[in-house]
């Protein structure tokens, strides 16, 4: 069986009591294109209605394609980066228009960002994609008619108060359940994943942003239809927290609300939290409560900072991050192994031919004879040789991936900075969460012995 779910931290299934999930895109799996086109287009009207910008943004198309997750927005300069582990520049853009390496160097001096600063901006979740679209497209409007736009810093501010004005209302929630087929998925597995896991005695609850109206609309089209004795989705769950201002949930002191299903009202929390449905709260009374360890509560989202990065920081809780561009990247990286192989190969080549290259530039040096002089010419015609036929392989396998960004978690040899918080944050991560739940809830996830620069291998 092909491996779906990947380890950076051991985590052993048996240990765990309580597994959490966040809904939107890990309990609630989306059309993706269809949900990130909709926001697209929601957002653009909000910006010409209340934000008046020109109306000729609905000229504006929306690629997919155009933007992938974990990059970073410089709404200083309009700008578009693609980070290293190590918050190097590894590709930039201004607008929709790519930097060269010169003019990059001329605004930012050094590769390195200093991602503290409040200009850039994080592309860390699915739904990032459209904001990040719509900004590179405005970022050329603002070049071309200068005085009809902002700065490149307010536009980013009114895309992103527009999305969250969207999503703060109701009323992109409210279309999505009026239109549920088109945007939301059915998974059966995941119903009877979880169904298995209950029968191995583990307890799940539902920790989401959304209010509960719009949560109880979700999961009855995507679970209900597969309950067999249960009367209703949330017979699965031992408790349901919504509304729960994550990542506040992790680190403030926030009440517990529990909601009246039969009138709406709801009422705090006193002394030791039941089994329901509430509204609010926070992490540290949820696990004193339960009288468990935090390092037997497993939970699950989709957001590296919402879900899993506070998480980490504030809580023990082991987490689990959904990553729905996963099974794509891995059969590109299929697709373009052989050209990979090829270059791999190429480069050790490479790595001998400097080596003696610099061989005989120490003993030129050192001993000054014409045999060398004519070593070192051949040698640096074989480098220019082999430079040229390595070119041409990276212009091949860049084929395979995005046309603009390549992939999520690589930027060149290095990891970008997306995959290193993933490998920093996340005990365990996968495509969506049935690839966990097919799993044996016995597992025992063992990290593979990661290699230093120093080991034999």
């Amino acid at each position: 069986m092909n491996q779906k779910v990947f380890v950076n931290r051991i985590l052993n299934l048996k240990k765990i009591k309580y597994i959490g999930l966040d809904m939107d895109h890990t309990l609630i799996r989306y059309n993706i294109k269809n949900f990130e086109t909709l926001v697209y287009n929601w957002v653009l009207e909000k910006l010409i209605k209340d934000k008046n910008y020109p109306v000729e943004l609905r000229k504006f198309q929306f690629n997919f394609s155009d933007a992938i997750r974990g990059l970073i927005i410089d709404s200083k300069n309009g700008n578009i980066l693609k980070l290293s582990r190590f918050a190097a520049i590894r590709k930039s853009y201004h607008g929709t228009n790519e930097i060269s390496f010169t003019t990059q160097k001329e605004i930012y001096r050094s590769i390195y960002v200093d991602l503290k600063d409040p200009n850039y901006i994080a592309i860390d979740t699915s739904f990032s994609i459209a904001f990040c679209v719509l900004y590179s497209q405005l970022v050329d409007l603002k070049d071309e008619r200068p005085d009809d736009l902002p700065t490149y810093s307010v536009i980013a501010l009114d895309v992103l108060g527009s999305l969250d004005q969207i999503h703060a209302d109701g009323s992109l929630k409210e279309y999505i359940a009026n239109n549920i087929e088109k945007y939301v998925l059915q998974d059966k597995e995941v119903v009877e994943g979880i169904r298995r896991y209950i029968h191995y005695g583990k307890k799940f609850f539902l920790l989401t942003n959304s209010q509960y109206n719009y949560t109880d609309i979700l999961l009855k089209h995507a679970i209900n239809p597969f309950l067999k004795d249960e009367k209703n989705w949330d017979d699965l769950f031992e408790f349901v927290i919504t509304a729960a201002n994550k990542p506040r949930f992790f680190y403030d002191n926030l009440n517990f609300l529990a909601v009246n299903l039969k009138n709406g009202t709801m009422s705090n929390t006193f002394g030791i939290i039941q089994p329901g449905i509430y509204q609010g709260g926070n992490a540290r009374k949820f696990t004193e409560d339960l009288k468990i360890n935090g390092d037997e509560i497993l939970y699950i989202g989709d957001h590296i900072y919402g879900d899993i990065l506070r998480l980490k920081k504030d809580c023990n809780w082991r987490t689990a991050l959904v990553v729905e561009e996963l099974s794509n990247e891995i059969e590109l990286q299929r697709k373009a192994f052989p050209v990979e192989n090829e270059i791999i190969k190429a480069m050790n080549i490479k790595k001998e031919l400097e080596h003696i290259n610099i061989d005989l530039h120490t003993r030129r040096v050192e001993t000054p004879s014409s045999e060398n002089e004519q070593k070192i010419a051949e040698i640096q015609q074989q480098l220019l040789t082999l430079d040229a036929k390595i070119s041409k392989l990276l212009q091949e396998e860049q084929t395979f991936y995005n046309a603009h960004w390549g992939r999520i978690f690589r930027a060149g040899a290095e990891e970008t900075y997306f995959a290193y918080q993933v490998e920093r944050y996340a005990c365990i991560y996968m495509e969506k969460l049935s690839d966990l739940l097919e799993q044996s809830p016995l597992t025992y996830f063992r990290a593979n012995r990661r290699l230093l620069p120093h080991d034999i291998t």
